[in-house]
């Protein structure tokens, strides 16, 4: 092999090397690219997520307000059965008291 046909193999093997390395650069950028469609689609996924965060935040802010309520409300109850407990207690107490002292008045 001479020298011009060393030349003119090295230019053809650089210039398929060049096209190659080119179409593989194509390929990448073809499969690689964001679309004004995906951009769109990934701003309405972002908005869907923001709305969704918000509602689970006033979830979790009313069940937290609702969870106060029913534990004041539940306290209450129990302190009114509690007074009722007592108050029917005492009752008992009194009308024991009342039937002993007509069993008294009696005999």
């Amino acid at each position: 092999m001479n020298r011009t046909e060393f030349v003119i193999a090295i230019a053809v093997i650089l210039f398929v090397a060049f096209v190659l390395g080119w179409f593989a650069s194509w390929l990448v950028y073809r499969f690689s690219r964001v679309t004004i469609s995906d951009v769109a689609e990934l701003e309405d996924m972002a908005k869907s997520l923001h709305e969704a965060e918000e509602q689970r935040d006033e979830a979790i802010t009313y069940y937290q307000y609702r969870e106060n309520e029913l534990t004041t409300q539940l306290t209450q109850t129990q302190a009114e059965l509690s007074a009722a407990m007592d108050g029917l207690r005492e009752a008992r107490q009194e009308a024991g008291e009342l039937r002993r002292y007509i069993e008294k008045m009696n005999a």
